[in-house]
């Protein structure tokens, strides 16, 4: 079994920084893409920033300047460095990735999604 664990989330005040974490465990042979999510109350869920097993990354436009994703290959682990933070930034944030699964005649990429850690901003 595999599974993401998050952690880092709490409560800040606006112009304040977090930095979340997201370490996967269980059974895998890789990871390939990697991303944080956010969902806020009564909206749907967003991407924040992607980043590829290559380190290419994908920044939303709302967040660009402001958060950085990085990944550790060794430790399964990726990080989201939130500065700047802004009240409209208050959402449940998710990890998600895309971990290789090898079976008897194949193999394939597992999505598995972490479950959640709570970031208010203060204003």
């Amino acid at each position: 079994q595999v599974q993401l664990v998050e952690s880092g989330g709490g409560l800040v005040q606006a112009g304040g920084s977090l930095r979340l974490s997201c370490a996967a465990s269980g059974s895998f042979f890789g990871i390939n893409d990697m991303g944080w999510y956010r969902q806020a109350p009564g909206k749907q869920r967003e991407l924040v920033v992607g980043i590829t097993s290559g380190g290419d990354t994908d920044y939303a436009d709302s967040v660009k300047g402001r958060f950085t994703i990085s990944r550790d290959n060794a430790k399964n682990t990726v990080y989201l460095q939130m500065n700047s933070l802004k009240p409209e930034d208050t959402a449940v944030y998710y990890c998600n990735a895309e971990l290789l699964q090898v079976y008897e005649r194949s193999f394939g990429y597992l999505e598995v999604w972490g479950q959640g850690t709570l970031v208010t901003v203060s204003s």
